[in-house]
Parts: structure tokens; C-alpha cells; sequence
């Protein structure tokens, strides 16, 4: 089939999936929304124009940042204008308030296993320094996860006698029986990122829960990439805990990055740090009652900024819904693995893989193709020393800006 055949083939399919995607409604079961526009061929989600990157470039990055939309845009003028003039300051409680209610609506959570903190990094530190370790215990992550992590669980191995097991990766995917080949009566905490950044490679949480659950252990989803991805319930996966910051996948911005600690773990969870933002209430002689939910971990002024960035986002994500987001993001994610595939080019990305994201090494020069993207108004993430190129596939994208990478690719193979 020769490429412009190709196009034309994709087009007409991505046009006919059209009649598959879910309507939108509100509450109530009413038509939406100010942000969302009847679906086109050209913009399925109706989703375009609350995001201007769509004018200037085909944006195949949200994996690295989420770009704002209109929506948020406008939202954090209101908050700039709020601190300059000083007309409204109730307005950041109730941002905080709303976001934190709309989270939990959205991912299933309930409000008070909530809690808004500023890095993903920050919640995994939370959660192992509540845990007391002792010297033999173990961790299990695997290698397609974040940096971080190793980062904190070395450092782990190295001051507390904390052994970590590495799960190797199988085709790039993280197996369940590797994982269990790893995980004994010393094992404490199952780590994993619930969709790998590396390639998108996207964990079945309830058979990790499982596991780790047979053995009294716990797991730890890091979920950035998850985020605004897909639907969930969070009570439905069985994860203990999960954090994610809100610039990518919620197209919020940096300094947001909601916890969720299941409720059966605050009890025995204390804050690693203390401060004024815990206090539920102020007794006699400086004393206090301390917050005994989730919130215990805002120990101080959260980041009312980016909570309320993520207040409009998490607006545009449920007017959108998470169901026709996965069902358009991953139709054209599999779209733009096709091609690769065609160009005969290595692809990371296992498939039938149920996210946004295809990582493949191109074997071409990585300054000749940085410039040709460049040219072509192409936004991507090239990693490992530019050997390979991810992509991440957003609900604003369509077929035409998959196609826009592919040409580029073809005409340099």
C-alpha cells in the first residue's frame, strides 16, 4: 500500500470510529459543554480548540508536559488576578475544595483519602518513610519504571538494610510472574509505574494487588502517566497508594500532585513533617488535634496555583469523559504503531497495549531527524541518548498530526 493510500485508509477509519466513541453528557445525563464541540473528522473529541498548540504544531509530547487549556488558561488569569487585587481570597479554598471532590468523582476515590501534594516523588517518600523497615526486608519495582524511584530505594538499601529487586523487563512488558518470583514473606512494598514513561507499557493493578496483598506487602502505583488517561476506580484496583503529578495527562500544571492513600492506611500512617496546615483543631496551652485523613499530609499552604489549574482541567476531563479519551487515544496510538511497524522500525511498545504512548528506536541519525520534526512543526521526546523516540497521542491529537510524524519518518528511512 503506498503512503498517501495509507493516509487515506487511516483517515476513513479514524472517521468511521467516529460513530464508536461515547457521547458526552453531564450530570443528569445532559448533553455537554462549553469546552466540548460536536466530533469531526479532523477533531473527534471536539476538543481542539480549547488547546491552541493544536494551531501551531502536531504536539505528540504530553508525556513529557501536558499542554494548558483554554480552560485552565482562564482559570489561572482569575487566580493572578485574585492575588493582585485581593478581591476574593475564599476563592482558593474553594478551588481546593472543588478539585479535590471533582478528583475523587472522577478517579474513585473517596475525598478524604485525598491529598494534594507537590511532586509524584513526594508521595512515594510519604509512604516508605511512614513504613518501618527493618534490615531484610525487600522492595520489588522493575526496570521500565521512573528514575526516581531508584533514586529513593537505593538510598533506602543504603541506610536502612532495605534489599531491591529489580523485575526485568519481557518485551516490554512487566510480567506478574516475574514479579512474583521476586516477591517473598520479606517483601514490604510492590512499586510499580502504573504506565511506564519509557514506553507506555500500562500495569494490570488488580494482579499486582493481589500479589503483593498475599504476601502483607503493599503497592505503590506511580500514576502520571495514568492520570486523565484512562477510567478507573481507584478502590477497584486494589491499589494501597497512588500519586501523580497534574501537568501531563490532567493538563494542569507543575506543583499538584494528588495522593491517594486508601483509607484503611491512615490509621497507621503518620506525616513525615508537621506543620500548621494539619491542625483540625487548636486546644489549650498550644495544643492541637491533628487531621487524621489524608489531608494530614498537607502539612502546610498547598500550591493553590496549580490546584486551581487542576480544578478547570479535571472540569474539561469530565465534559470529555475518560472513556472516549482511552477509546480515541489509544485507536490512534495503534494508528501511528502501524506505521512504525511499515517502516520496519524497532518498536518498544508491546502491543494491544492499552495507552497513549509508542515508543520506537528509529535507527536514523537523531540530529537529522530533530531538525526535520523541527521543520515540520513536530513535537517528541527523543531518549536514550536519541536512539529512541517516544510518543504520546492526547486527546486533542488526530489522525492528520500521526500522519504529519509518520511523513517525516518515511522521507528519512
Amino acid at each position: 500500500m503506498s503512503a498517501l493510500d495509507r493516509r487515506t485508509f487511516l483517515k476513513a477509519t479514524a472517521a468511521a470510529g467516529l460513530a464508536t466513541l461515547p457521547t458526552p453528557r453531564g450530570a443528569g445525563g445532559s448533553l455537554m459543554s462549553p469546552h466540548v464541540n460536536p466530533p469531526t473528522a479532523d477533531d473527534p473529541l471536539g476538543i481542539r480548540s480549547e488547546f491552541p498548540v493544536t494551531d501551531e504544531m502536531a504536539y505528540l509530547n504530553t508525556a513529557s508536559v501536558g499542554p494548558l487549556s483554554r480552560t485552565v488558561r482562564d482559570a489561572l488569569s482569575a487566580y493572578a488576578d485574585q492575588k493582585m487585587l485581593q478581591h476574593d481570597r475564599a476563592s482558593l479554598g474553594r478551588a481546593k475544595a472543588s478539585a479535590r471532590q471533582k478528583f475523587a468523582q472522577l478517579f474513585g476515590a473517596d475525598e478524604d483519602e485525598l491529598a494534594f501534594l507537590y511532586a509524584t516523588s513526594d508521595g512515594e517518600n510519604v509512604v516508605t518513610r511512614a513504613m518501618d523497615w527493618k534490615a531484610g526486608d525487600n522492595v520489588v519495582l522493575d526496570e521500565l519504571h521512573f528514575t526516581t524511584s531508584f533514586v529513593l530505594y537505593r538510598e533506602l538499601e543504603r541506610r536502612a538494610g532495605v534489599e531491591l529487586r529489580i523485575v526485568p523487563s519481557h518485551e516490554g512488558r512487566g510480567r506478574v510472574e516475574d514479579f512474583a518470583a521476586r516477591t517473598d514473606d520479606r517483601t514490604r512494598l510492590l512499586s510499580v509505574a502504573w504506565v511506564s514513561n519509557r514506553n507506555g507499557f500500562r500495569y494490570s493493578l488488580p494482579e499486582l494487588s493481589a500479589l503483593a496483598h498475599g504476601h502483607d506487602a503493599y503497592l505503590f502505583a506511580d500514576a502520571i502517566q495514568a492520570w486523565g488517561s484512562f477510567p478507573t476506580n481507584l478502590h477497584d484496583e486494589g491499589v494501597d497508594f497512588a500519586c501523580g503529578n497534574s501537568y501531563k495527562w490532567l493538563f494542569g500544571d507543575f506543583g499538584c500532585a494528588p495522593l491517594f492513600v486508601r483509607r484503611e492506611h491512615l490509621d497507621w500512617m503518620t506525616p513525615d513533617r508537621y506543620g500548621h496546615g494539619q491542625v483540625a483543631e487548636t486546644l489549650p496551652d498550644h495544643r492541637f488535634r491533628l487531621k487524621s485523613n489524608a489531608q494530614k499530609f498537607e502539612y502546610a499552604n498547598v500550591s493553590y496555583g496549580p490546584i486551581t489549574a487542576l480544578d478547570g482541567a479535571l472540569s474539561v476531563l469530565t465534559e470529555v469523559g475518560l472513556d472516549r479519551i482511552e477509546a480515541h487515544t489509544v485507536s490512534l496510538a495503534a494508528s501511528l504503531r502501524a506505521g512504525v511497524a511499515e517502516l520496519g522500525m524497532d518498536i518498544f511498545t508491546p502491543p494491544d497495549n492499552a495507552s497513549s504512548i509508542v515508543s520506537f528506536y528509529h535507527g536514523l541519525d537523531p540530529e537529522t531527524l530533530a531538525d526535520a520534526l523541527q521543520d515540520d512543526a513536530v513535537r517528541i521526546t527523543f531518549q536514550e541518548d536519541g536512539k529512541l523516540l517516544r510518543s504520546a497521542v492526547a486527546m486533542f491529537n488526530n489522525q492528520d498530526d500521526v500522519d504529519r510524524l509518520l511523513a517525516v519518518l518515511a522521507r528519512l528511512v
